[in-house]
């Protein structure tokens, strides 16, 4: 339950405090659990949803969005906009972009990166919620959290001395290959549209792993955090858009 309990504290608000220090192996071990807390963030937002599914849906969807937020507590939006400031301030500079990752205020491009995902994760929650198409938003949550376990297993943690590092060289692989296969099995579903979400996934993922590569030769907590953010909500639209042609 240790490597649960880690990835429940790193991932969200929940008040976890764990009774001892974990070793290098639980926080490997750890990022099996990723796509169980999208499942749990998922499952909360779909309950809340059904819940109050009489409530006006600009109010509902603007509840929907926040709860999402808060029970991340913005982690993965500090990485988007850190991400954003760095991509843009450092001029194709691999040193100078990892500089600017590491600097805590935010630029304005950053905060025009959260204005801009935040408003396309809330026009896509209105429509999803305006169609009941309630359960899908379990889906979003996992598929943002396999994300990490597919960027540690493959591409290199460019910060020797992070906690990435340590992730990267303790989580067990095969069982990572397991969880991630099955979770994409999951969204089958959703039949045709569930396919194609995972498919705008997987080019989407890999496309932003390519070009982390191409800048700063991997990733780093900041750029895994955005992977997760851009994830959810390309996912998102791309299954509220593909639910209206098919």
């Amino acid at each position: 339950m240790t490597a649960f309990l880690i990835a429940l504290q790193f991932l969200t608000t929940f008040p976890i405090q764990l009774k001892t220090m974990p070793s290098q192996q639980q926080n490997g071990q750890s990022l099996l659990f990723y796509p169980v807390i999208g499942l749990l963030i998922g499952g909360l937002l779909c309950a809340v949803a059904m819940l109050l599914h009489t409530l006006p849906l600009i109010l509902l969807a603007s509840i929907i969005l926040c709860l999402w937020i808060w029970l991340t507590g913005g982690l993965h939006l500090d990485g988007l906009a850190d991400t954003a400031d760095a991509w843009v301030g450092g001029f194709g500079d691999q040193a100078r972009t990892l500089a600017i990752m590491k600097d805590p205020s935010c630029g304005p491009i950053g905060v025009l990166s959260l204005v801009i995902i935040c408003l396309l994760k809330w026009s896509a929650i209105y429509v999803l919620l305006q169609e009941k198409q309630f359960i899908a938003l379990i889906m979003f949550p996992i598929l943002g959290r396999i994300a990490p376990l597919i960027l540690f297993l493959t591409t290199s943690y460019v910060r020797k001395n992070g906690l990435g590092s340590a992730l990267t060289a303790f989580i067990p692989k095969k069982s990572a290959i397991l969880i991630i296969i099955f979770f994409l099995l999951c969204t089958l579903y959703f039949k045709l549209v569930g396919i194609l979400t995972v498919l705008s996934f997987l080019t989407t993922l890999f496309y932003l792993r390519q070009k982390f590569i191409q800048r700063i030769s991997g990733i780093t907590g900041d750029t895994v955090g955005a992977s997760i953010e851009i994830l959810e909500t390309v996912t998102l639209f791309t299954f509220v858009v593909l639910s209206f042609y098919l």
